[in-house]
């Protein structure tokens, strides 16, 4: 481990989820969380398994695998960083996009965990991990894409998914419409709606989940709230740009070459199950589960079964 390593932050364990934090210095402060193997003692040494690397989507942080991480954790190192920008890493317009962020998970992967890993990636975390696995093939070993950040589909996209992603990609609009309505939003109501957005259930929310949520979404309110409304919209845009160029995208998942596995919640809003389905067909190779009934963050809405799905397929292919 490279940089200064500092005790657990309050908001990374406000419940026992079994992880200890760390700040390292990567051109400046990046966040991350190791977790320990449920059901062993703290501080016992990793096993010798091929490390997984958690990569958070738009808006996450690693809180997304605090449900999942210990699970799978044993025999392996299990560790999940905040993106430029994100949950406790601060980011600036030019770091926080997504070759911003792939910047940073490359230098990541390569001095804080060390190579090759696996890499498991939800929504902008997907695509980040996809292009981590085609530009530097040496460093991955395999893919995790939970409801990846993919081309969409040829027709009307969720009604309040498409407003919103629309004001988004407008100059000027993008910025007063973050600046006046998400900034303002109380904590407690900022988190409520990204479950409704995110989960096709949100009574499933786990509710130590939604304490740390919120306890993470307050912290960051108290903090300087430009840099953070510039580093979530340069990272939308960004997104928006690469997932838009199609044939480029689909070259690049079309040139991995490791073990792929795809899982999607079937009524996601974010990534319509159409689009997982068309980079299924054009990736055979990939293995695919679709989740009927769950949304856009499987891994926190469906924990149990995406561990059991996830650890199924570790256990065959590592």
């Amino acid at each position: 481990m490279t940089g200064p390593a500092m005790a657990p932050h309050t908001a990374t364990r406000p419940a026992p989820w079994g992880a200890r934090g760390y700040v390292t210095d990567l051109d400046g402060p990046v966040h991350w969380i190791e977790f320990e193997p449920a059901g062993e003692p703290a501080g016992e040494p990793a096993g010798d398994g091929t490390p997984i690397v958690f990569v958070h989507g738009l808006g996450g942080s690693h809180l997304n695998w605090c449900l999942i991480g210990p699970q799978l954790a044993a025999g392996r190192r299990a560790v999940a960083l905040d993106l430029h920008g994100f949950g406790l890493t601060p980011g600036t317009r030019a770091t926080s996009t997504v070759h911003g962020n792939a910047r940073l998970l490359d230098r990541f992967v390569r001095e804080a965990t060390g190579t090759p890993v696996i890499l498991a990636g939800n929504s902008m975390g997907g695509l980040i991990s996809i292009l981590q696995a085609s530009a530097a093939p040496d460093t991955v070993r395999g893919l995790v894409l939970i409801d990846p950040a993919l081309p969409p589909p040829r027709r009307a996209p969720d009604r309040q998914v498409g407003g919103q992603f629309l004001m988004y990609a407008l100059p000027g609009i993008g910025e007063l419409y973050v600046r006046s309505v998400q900034s303002r939003q109380p904590p407690q109501l900022a988190v409520q709606r990204v479950i409704e957005l995110c989960f096709a259930d949100p009574s499933r929310i786990d509710p130590a989940m939604m304490t740390a949520s919120i306890a993470l979404a307050a912290e960051r309110q108290s903090q300087g709230l430009r840099a953070r409304d510039e580093a979530f919209l340069a990272a939308t845009r960004s997104l928006m740009r690469v997932v838009g160029l199609r044939r480029r995208y689909y070259e690049m998942m079309a040139s991995v070459r490791v073990p792929v596995l795809l899982l999607g919640g079937e009524a996601d809003r974010l990534v319509p199950v159409a689009s997982m389905r068309q980079a299924a067909a054009r990736n055979p190779g990939w293995e695919t589960v679709i989740l009927p009934g769950v949304g856009h963050t499987p891994q926190l809405e469906v924990p149990d079964a995406v561990t059991g799905r996830l650890a199924d397929w570790l256990g065959r292919h590592f």
